[in-house]
């Protein structure tokens, strides 16, 4: 195919794939809880002393290692799952280090009954999905059915400290249902990997390539990890201004 033929081609293309790609990333518009501190007890599951005690074991866990752990206990989902609520969720809030994404949630909807653990980038490596299924399955969902929400809450928030401190859970005892969905992947996002894949190939094609591969690269790179504001207003100096998040993690319900 002639360069002639080719750069147009490839603009609508690159066009199309990235309005789906938008699409999609905006998806149902949901309020989300302020950021008030390390545990946003919405839905009002945890005693104050429950919360305070949290609330200082994340913000001693953060003074050592710069990770911000949040737990967000919600009332409702608006509709929509809870992998597509959690990586929202973490993005609007900011949480992680700039520059790091060293960010994790502990999500808990009882009302669904779903829980999740959105797990940043820069903590994949660590809390792994097979690590946060197992601290799902293992720890959070057998003290949820009994409506012990306190004790999963505290104890899954130790799990996920230790995971990170590098005391991996073990896999191969993992019991229940699988990860859950690693974030949405409805019809528009399907379109949009083929298209990706076209691009990709006439990139490879011929010249103008590399500038068609690095607008492609450079787009695709800024929205998938559209930060949020960080901090919170109510508990004060938290916050770094992360939000690197892209659907890593695990989810579950009972």
């Amino acid at each position: 195919m002639s360069d002639l033929l080719r750069i147009p081609l490839l603009a609508l293309l690159l066009s199309t794939a990235l309005g789906l790609h938008a699409q999609e990333s905006e998806g149902q518009e949901l309020d989300f809880p302020e950021l008030t501190g390390r545990v946003v007890d919405q839905a009002e599951l945890l005693d104050p002393a429950t919360e305070s005690r949290l609330s200082e074991r994340l913000a001693a866990h953060e003074e050592a290692t710069t990770e911000q752990l949040v737990v967000a206990t919600l009332p409702d989902l608006q509709g929509v799952t809870i992998e597509e609520y959690g990586y929202q969720l973490g993005r609007h809030w900011g949480i992680g280090q700039a520059e790091e994404d060293n960010g994790a949630l502990l999500i808990v909807a009882p009302n669904e009954r779903k829980v999740r653990i959105e797990v940043g980038y820069g903590l994949e490596g660590r809390l792994t999905d097979a690590q946060s299924s197992v601290i799902i399955n293992q720890t959070l969902t057998p003290a949820f059915r009994e409506g012990d929400y306190a004790r999963g809450i505290t104890e899954g928030v130790e799990a996920m400290i230790r995971v990170l401190g590098g005391e991996p859970m073990d896999t191969s005892a993992t019991s229940g249902a699988p990860a859950g969905e690693q974030g949405p992947r409805g019809p528009a996002s399907i379109l949009f990997f083929v298209m990706f894949v076209i691009v990709m190939t006439l990139v490879r094609g011929g010249r103008g390539g590399l500038l068609a591969g690095m607008l492609l690269g450079g787009a695709l790179g800024g929205g998938s990890r559209g930060g949020g504001g960080g901090g919170f207003g109510g508990g004060g100096g938290f916050g770094g201004g992360g939000g690197g998040f892209g659907g890593g993690g695990a989810s579950g319900g009972w």
